[in-house]
C-alpha cells in the first residue's frame, strides 16, 4: 500500500508554484491534526511523498485523503511513513456527479441516515456534510 491515485484538476486550491508546494501541503495537513508525528512531505509534478510516524492506520489514511484531494496532486506515495497494522476494514470511493453522503450510505449500509458515519471518517476532508464534489476521494468505514 504505497501509492493512491488522485484526480489532479479538482480539489483545495493551497499552491501556485512547485517550489512552494510541498511547504503548503505539510501546513495544511498538519492544520487538520490527523496524528502523524515528523510530518515530512515532498512534491514533483504531482506526486505528493508522505514521510514520519502515524499514530493509527486512519490518521494515514486521513493524511492522504488531504493530500491526495488538492488540486495538482495526481498521487500520494507513503513509502516513507510508518503506520501500525491496519484495524479497521475501509473502502475508498471517488465521488461521482449527483452523490450525496446519505446515497452513499445507503449504497453500503443499506441505509441512508448513516451518513453520519462517512462524515466522521473524513471530517478533515469534508467539512460540510452537504458539501461534496466530484472526483473527490473519501474513505468508508466498513466494520
Amino acid at each position: 500500500m504505497g501509492l493512491f491515485d488522485f484526480v489532479s484538476d479538482i480539489g483545495k486550491k493551497i499552491f501556485g508554484a512547485d517550489a512552494e508546494a510541498a511547504e503548503n501541503i505539510r501546513d495544511y495537513i498538519a492544520s487538520e491534526n490527523p496524528g502523524i508525528e515528523g510530518l515530512d512531505v515532498s512534491y514533483k509534478d504531482g506526486v505528493v511523498t508522505l514521510g514520519g510516524k502515524a499514530e493509527s492506520a486512519a490518521a494515514m489514511e486521513k493524511a492522504v485523503l488531504l493530500a491526495g484531494n488538492i488540486q495538482g496532486v495526481t498521487e500520494v506515495r507513503v513509502d516513507n511513513l510508518t503506520t501500525p497494522a491496519v484495524t479497521e476494514k475501509v473502502e475508498y470511493y471517488v465521488i461521482q456527479s449527483g452523490d450525496t453522503l446519505s446515497g452513499i450510505a445507503k449504497r453500503y449500509y443499506g441505509n441512508g441516515s448513516l451518513y453520519p458515519r462517512i462524515f466522521e471518517a473524513n471530517r478533515e476532508v469534508i467539512k460540510n456534510p452537504d458539501l461534496i464534489y466530484p472526483g473527490q476521494k473519501i474513505r468508508i468505514p466498513l466494520d
